[in-house]
């Protein structure tokens, strides 16, 4: 049984250290998925969570540090019992979530791990039932878990570990993931990920009598009811679905696909950060003199894009897109993206701003 217990303990602190990283790493979004649960509580549940959407960014950091914080603090096995009842409030709010988006189908991913590990809403319900147990276990038989370390050792560790996963968190927020997950990460051709990897086969569920069968092809005898088609491999589907640019004239995704583009990204003008507009402003004009193409891609209405351009003096054709493709997309707003025919050279936050020099040497 000790064993057990010295195994649990192992695992769950590794495991919400690693989680909390994996958070952290890309705080805007963890925010973003946050705000999604908000805004779906908000519908079902009460208005009131529309009044904790300003405080996602906050929370997105805080309870990231609090998983790496509560990890090391119980392998260090310092405060045991309050660390542990910590975790247990921490993973039944999580359970919470996770079976809310399983049962009602609300949020098809929880963001348990960013974008590093994606779960469904069941194997994320699974995954945190199975924490739940340890984390009872651990409080049953805790006290075959001596400390590891003096109190006052503990105590300075867990608060140094507090305030490095902040400042981490912070960074990142200020520039961008350290570590991209993204489909759009540097690297990557967008028209490759807009393709299945390989076709796609798909199962066919049908029911006869009550019970429930599955084919390989559509059944042609009598009495089956069509339920709904399966895809047997979708890891082998378009990693991006969805990424679509346009104006007035129509669509204007395989141009901005192709040839040396400068993508200004503005999510929505509402919430741009304009301190370094003018660093962008700058880099735009020069790019167009080096045959760079600058385009901004928003997903504010014409109006409203209108009055900000001629604010901020953004002289740049401007498309549209889909708010929440843009936010995958970048993690700030405004931020720039280099293109070259579809593949992704560089990307950069407001506050890292390149030199034109930067994108002629990356193509």
């Amino acid at each position: 049984m000790r064993y057990i217990t010295k195994f649990f303990w192992l695992f769950v602190g590794v495991l919400f250290i690693f989680s909390g990283l994996i958070k952290i790493n890309d705080p805007v979004g963890t925010a973003i998925k946050l705000e999604e649960y908000f805004e779906v509580f908000a519908h079902d549940i009460s208005p009131v969570f529309l009044s904790l959407v300003p405080a996602a960014l906050f929370l997105s950091i805080f309870l990231s540090a609090a998983e790496i914080v509560l990890g090391v603090a119980l392998l260090l096995r310092w405060k045991l019992k309050e660390v542990l009842w910590l975790l247990l409030a921490m993973i039944v709010f999580f359970t919470f979530l996770t079976f809310y988006s399983a049962y009602f189908n609300k949020v098809t991913d929880c963001g348990c791990f960013g974008d590093a590990i994606k779960l469904t809403p069941w194997e994320s319900f699974t995954k945190d039932i199975v924490l739940l147990v340890m984390i009872v276990w651990l409080l049953i038989y805790r006290k075959q878990l001596q400390p590891l370390v003096q109190a006052k050792v503990g105590a300075t560790v867990t608060a140094l570990t507090a305030l490095i996963s902040v400042g981490i968190g912070w960074y990142a927020y200020e520039h961008l993931p350290y570590v991209d997950f993204r489909a759009y990460k540097i690297g990557n051709n967008i028209p490759t990920l807009m393709e299945p990897s390989a076709p796609l086969r798909y199962k066919y569920v049908m029911v006869k009598d009550g019970q429930e069968q599955e084919f390989e092809e559509y059944p042609m005898e009598e009495g089956y009811t069509f339920k709904e088609m399966v895809a047997v491999n979708p890891e082998d589907g378009p990693k991006i679905t969805d990424f679509n640019v346009w104006n007035d004239e129509g669509d204007l995704t395989q141009e901005i696909l192709t040839g040396n583009k400068l993508l200004v990204i503005v999510h929505s003008v509402g919430k741009a950060n304009r301190s370094n507009i003018d660093k962008i402003n700058k880099l735009v004009q020069a790019a167009e003199q080096q045959g760079i193409a600058p385009v901004v891609i928003t997903s504010s209405g014409r109006q409203e894009f209108e009055a900000f351009r001629h604010e901020v003096g953004l002289g740049a054709p401007y498309y549209f897109g889909d708010g929440t493709v843009l936010k995958t997309m970048m993690r700030s707003n405004p931020g720039t993206m280099l293109l070259q025919d579809g593949t992704v050279k560089g990307m950069w936050h407001h506050n890292d701003t390149p030199e034109v020099s930067e994108l002629v040497s990356l193509l």
